[in-house]
């Protein structure tokens, strides 16, 4: 680990973010004595897409024309965009995003799972992301446990909870600017 992190320090990352399993103690204990900080309780949620259509919102893959829009929002909420992650989902063709009669939102997806994340102002808008994914990529979706509505709207719609997760980070992090929906990285604004 001390390897890895000095990588990080070559290549002038401000900072590092990992998800630990709750459950493993030794990990937790580890991570804490190399001055990781614990930032938000996770879910690990696994189960078939929902394909489902939330009424009033409207979900289409994204395109490069959206990827400004898309990191005005991640830079509002994470004060940082993932410009790289996005085009690689566009190119993918596992990003979407939600649009109104051609009107585009910044709320966006590069997938639904484990290694994508999307962001948005509502739950609501998160539940429209999730909702019409397609699949739940990888290992499942990582779902902070504190943001309940949502948390809760995904477990009544057959999703469950295969362990317990940790978000944690050294160096710097940037508080959402609102309460985290789904990692990584699902996020609201709190709107």
């Amino acid at each position: 680990m001390n390897d890895v992190l000095e990588r990080t320090r070559a290549q002038g990352f401000a900072g590092v973010r990992l998800v630990q399993a709750a459950y493993h103690n030794r990990s937790l204990s580890l991570y804490s004595k190399l001055g990781f900080v614990v930032r938000e309780p996770l879910a690990q949620l696994q189960g078939q897409a929902l394909g489902l259509e939330i009424k009033g919102f409207s979900v289409r893959q994204a395109e490069e024309r959206d990827v400004e829009a898309c990191n005005r929002l991640c830079r509002a909420v994470h004060g940082h965009e993932r410009n790289h992650e996005l085009l690689d989902a566009i190119k993918q063709k596992t990003a979407s995003v939600l649009s109104t009669m051609m009107v585009v939102f910044p709320e966006y997806a590069t997938s639904i799972g484990f290694f994508g994340h999307a962001v948005g102002e509502t739950n609501e808008d998160l539940k429209a992301l999730i909702g019409a994914a397609t699949s739940i990529a990888g290992p499942g979706l990582l779902m902070p446990s504190r943001n309940a509505g949502l948390f809760q709207w995904c477990l009544n719609r057959g999703l469950r909870i295969v362990q317990p997760m940790t978000l944690m980070s050294l160096g710097v992090y940037n508080e959402p600017a609102g309460a985290f929906s789904a990692v990584d990285h699902l996020l609201t604004t709190g709107r």
